[in-house]
């Protein structure tokens, strides 16, 4: 006979009862979106993202937006086919970091626009492109442009301008390496991958 107690199997029972209808309720990504009158059968976004400006996030097709990630789209986010962000991440498309020194009550200059706005806040648009994967706990700021086909490793803090196929690491991010370099390990024991990585990527290098 087990020692543990009846009360202890019953709560034990209630909360991993709680557990399940708690990430049934906000935690289950479902597929199925519509933007802008566009359908996004494939498109997966988790209820507990948090999106702000969600009318000036610009979605393609398959996009995955995982659990507990914070998208800040008020000056513009496209975000390409098949992409994935993971969990834990920040996309932000202003910053205010410069305006909390030099703010228009602190210098005496004229008060913020209508939009509450300073001109000493940071806005760009951030667009990362088709087939790119964002790792945990990654952040992408404001004017941030990635090509298709990137990676972006876990806990990177990522601003500029990257190329296609761009591996990027690092606080600040840095170039480390080409996805293409990876996938054609894999490839070459995936064959019949091949057709389909082409129509979309086009030919691995040669070299």
């Amino acid at each position: 006979m087990s020692s543990i107690s009846l009360s202890l199997r019953l709560r034990a029972a209630v909360n991993r009862l709680r557990r399940r209808l708690w990430r049934a309720l906000f935690f289950r990504t479902l597929f199925g979106e519509v933007q802008q009158g566009r359908a996004l059968p494939l498109t997966r976004i988790s209820p507990s993202a948090c999106i702000e400006h969600e009318d000036r996030l610009v979605l393609e097709d398959d996009v995955f937006i995982g659990h507990l990630n914070f998208i800040e789209a008020s000056s513009g986010i496209r975000i390409g086919r098949g992409t994935q962000v993971t969990n834990f991440i920040s996309i932000v498309s202003h910053s205010t970091h410069r305006s909390v020194r030099v703010a228009a009550r602190l210098s005496g200059v004229p008060e913020a626009a209508a939009d509450g706005s300073l001109p000493s806040d940071i806005r760009a648009p951030i667009d990362i492109g088709a087939h790119c994967f964002i790792g945990p706990h990654s952040v992408i700021e404001a004017g941030t442009r990635l090509g298709k086909g990137c990676l972006v490793a876990a806990g990177s803090r990522v601003r500029g301008e990257f190329g296609d196929f761009a591996v990027l690491a690092g606080n600040p991010a840095q170039l480390v390496g080409d996805t293409r370099t990876q996938d054609a390990r894999w490839l070459a024991e995936h064959p019949e991958y091949r057709a389909a990585y082409a129509s979309w990527a086009g030919q691995l290098p040669t070299a």
